[in-house]
């Protein structure tokens, strides 16, 4: 793949169908868990993706996104119920089909497939983070995962990391998609997900 992928807003349906699923496993009492990405507990985690969440809210709506993005002035009351209502809001829009052509981030100009394509690699990985910390094994589903990772190597490169993600863990030839995808994430998908533990 030489670009954004012409589906890129079915992908991110796809993604905020898969996170709806992790969603219905957190719990307040949850929020402090340790999740996979380093340094981070649900409760940040949750943070994260509102203001991911906002941010693809923008770029459907407004068809601008701040760089950098401020995200939320202050922290929701109940981040579980912000992602969940800010999710539904970006499913119906995927499914209205509407919004802008090209979105300006910044002072850069991008397809909205590309940001389509950006915000469900972040979502459905993210919505994986979730449902580990939350002590739960939910696979991606390997069709769904097969045309995230052709995405992740068209977005992802050394430049990413370790800001936005660890280093790639080694795979093997015959491993599922999810177990790929995840692998050049940097995380472990085969590693224990009890108590959300890592």
């Amino acid at each position: 793949m030489t670009g954004p992928p012409a589906d890129g807003a079915e992908l991110l349906d796809r993604a905020l169908g898969y996170l709806a699923g992790s969603l219905a496993l957190v719990r307040p009492a949850l929020l402090a868990r340790p999740t996979p990405c380093a340094g981070w507990d649900l409760l940040a985690l949750l943070r994260h993706l509102n203001d991911s969440l906002l941010a693809l809210l923008e770029a459907t709506g407004a068809g601008r996104v701040s760089a950098p993005f401020a995200g939320d002035a202050d922290a929701p009351a109940d981040p579980i119920g912000a992602v969940r209502r800010r999710a539904s809001l970006l499913a119906g829009r995927c499914a209205a089909g509407a919004g802008p052509d090209v979105v300006a981030v910044g002072d850069r100009w991008l397809s909205a497939r590309a940001v389509a394509a950006t915000g469900a690699l972040e979502i459905a990985v993210h919505g994986w983070d979730v449902a580990r910390a939350c002590g739960a094994d939910r696979p991606l589903p390997p069709s769904f995962a097969l045309r995230l990772l052709g995405v992740s190597s068209v977005l992802v490169d050394e430049a990413d990391r370790p800001a936005r993600f660890a280093p790639p863990l080694g795979g093997r030839e015959g491993d599922d998609p999810g177990v790929r995808l995840l692998a050049f994430l940097g995380r472990d998908a085969t590693a224990t997900a009890a108590h959300g533990l890592w």
